[in-house]
């Protein structure tokens, strides 16, 4: 691809111009698409209008720009994270019928936890993930154990920081998240009270493929007070589910 002037390609242009848009942010004006970007405005409303040409973007009747529709249909043409949560999700409700609080999917991605599916019910408690969001490796019980399960330089890298205190009771102390993540493979899940919010605690599990590689973490969210065993039970109970349906054999 082409460079700009400021040495930028078209590829990197375009990344960060998709990147304007998150799971608080879908509807944008091209001005602040630009802004958010880092691009002049000429050139902003020029990628902008060839996109929405090409059907990734889409303009609404206000000239306000969102995703559009056909990249969403790439995306899940090969997506592996997609056929992860087709095969997860029949698991996911069961869990979620069970344990009747948020249920959730998530993988690791540029260091973070990212979340592919979340169901919740009607009674459900706090919780501050959505689906396509993401959560700090070290705050939240699915990223622990992502974390816990990764590699050595990921590891080390996360440990390093800085470990952001989403809470009073997030760990931001380098050699206690090292003792946290050899407990979460010791005891094979990670429990995170008020580790995101005060009012409630994550639970998660690793979920492997047919090679054994932990690739997935199935977690649920519950209020502070309430008992972890019966919603521990049913996450890895689901996660052995969605492992034998991977072709994962114990």
């Amino acid at each position: 691809m082409a460079n700009s002037t400021s040495g930028d390609s078209v590829t990197q242009r375009l990344v960060r111009v998709l990147d304007t848009f998150t799971p608080a942010r879908t509807v944008q004006t091209a001005a602040e698409i630009g802004r958010r970007a880092g691009l002049p405005p000429s050139t902003a409303h020029r990628m902008v209008g060839e996109l929405v040409d090409a059907g990734l973007l889409e303009r609404d009747d206000e000239r306000r720009i969102r995703v559009g529709m056909r990249l969403w249909e790439l995306a899940t043409r090969s997506s592996q994270a997609l056929s992860l949560r087709q095969v997860a999700l029949p698991f996911m409700e069961r869990v979620q019928a069970r344990v009747r609080e948020h249920t959730q999917l998530a993988i690791l991605e540029q260091d973070e936890a990212l979340f592919l599916e979340r169901l919740s019910g009607p009674h459900s408690g706090a919780n501050i993930t959505r689906v396509a969001g993401r959560l700090p490796l070290h705050a939240s019980s699915s990223g622990l154990v992502l974390l816990a399960y990764g590699e050595r330089d990921l590891q080390e890298r996360i440990v390093r920081g800085p470990l952001v205190a989403l809470t009073e009771d997030t760990i931001t102390d380098a050699a206690a998240l090292r003792r946290k993540l050899a407990e979460v493979r010791s005891l094979g899940h990670a429990i995170a009270p008020g580790y995101i919010e005060a009012v409630s605690t994550g639970v998660a599990v690793p979920v492997r493929d047919e090679t054994g590689a932990v690739i997935a973490a199935l977690s649920s969210v519950l209020r502070r007070d309430d008992p972890v065993p019966p919603a521990l039970a049913e996450l890895n109970a689901a996660a052995r589910g969605i492992e034998g349906a991977l072709g994962f054999r114990r």
